[in-house]
């Protein structure tokens, strides 16, 4: 194991003379460690705000530069800023989200919460974004069966998996939601029938602004935080999360939760 200190030193003197020196070491890798997550985090905003804006900045300079008087284009250049636009948006909004949910101060407003009712629900606030998809969705939570959680944080997690099944899922396939009363704890799974994750990259895949297809992630809107939301909304209810994927044949999200 490595360990990053800082050392300092001071002579020891006997009768005016060096007869030695005093070495006082200090472990600073915790303290190393976080600097390097903060600048990696620094980096990765930066890199993820630049994106769109410089494809506003494009849109716009064009526009200024005559396009807005054509009728014809200028309409494409308009939606591109607006595409842009939401994009920032909703990078901020998960920046917010996930500032909020790793605060010292975040607390939970528990209650007893039915999850085929609020599985249902996030579905339905997510089919508008892909009516244009014909894909199968299957609500296979037992009816009866709840967990106590906080309603919001809860929501959050079960949208960002599910919307992120519906994105990755091609026409005419499947995604489905189930949950299970285990010894001690639900476990609450999202399954689909996308494109999977290669093996090397499941370790990773729950951390902030991680993708394994990051051009295509972009592509679909996403900006790298959803799943390490979900993971930080879970552990503050004393859950955990995990992933189960092969290649070729589909994902499967889940996250347990204290019964």
């Amino acid at each position: 194991q490595r360990f990053e200190l800082t050392v300092s030193a001071a002579p020891v003197l006997r009768e005016g003379r060096a007869a030695g020196c005093v070495l006082v070491a200090h472990d600073v890798s915790a303290l190393k460690k976080a600097e390097r997550i903060r600048r990696d985090f620094v980096a990765n905003v930066s890199h993820e705000l630049k994106t769109p804006l410089t494809a506003i900045k494009g849109s716009v300079e064009t526009l200024i530069g005559g396009a807005v008087d054509d009728r014809e284009n200028r309409g494409e250049f308009l939606d591109a800023v607006l595409r842009q636009a939401t994009r920032l948006e909703g990078l901020v909004n998960d920046l917010l989200r996930l500032s909020s949910l790793e605060a010292a101060s975040a607390r939970l407003d528990l209650a007893d919460l039915p999850l085929s009712a609020l599985a249902g629900e996030v579905h339905r606030e997510i089919l508008p974004a892909f009516k244009t998809k014909k894909i199968d969705f299957a609500n296979d939570v037992p009816a009866g069966l709840s967990v106590r959680a906080d309603r919001k944080r809860l929501e959050q997690a079960l949208f960002n998996l599910i919307d992120n099944a519906f994105k990755y899922t091609p026409d005419c396939g499947r995604v489905s939601v189930s949950a299970a009363a285990e010894e001690g704890f639900v476990r609450v799974r999202v399954s689909d029938t996308g494109p999977g994750i290669p093996a090397d990259s499941l370790s990773r895949i729950f951390e902030r602004f991680y993708r394994v297809d990051k051009a295509r992630s972009r592509e679909l809107g996403g900006t790298g935080l959803g799943l390490s939301i979900v993971k930080h909304a879970v552990e503050l209810h004393g859950g955990s999360v995990g992933v189960e994927s092969e290649e070729g044949r589909g994902s499967s999200f889940w996250f347990t939760l204290p019964a």
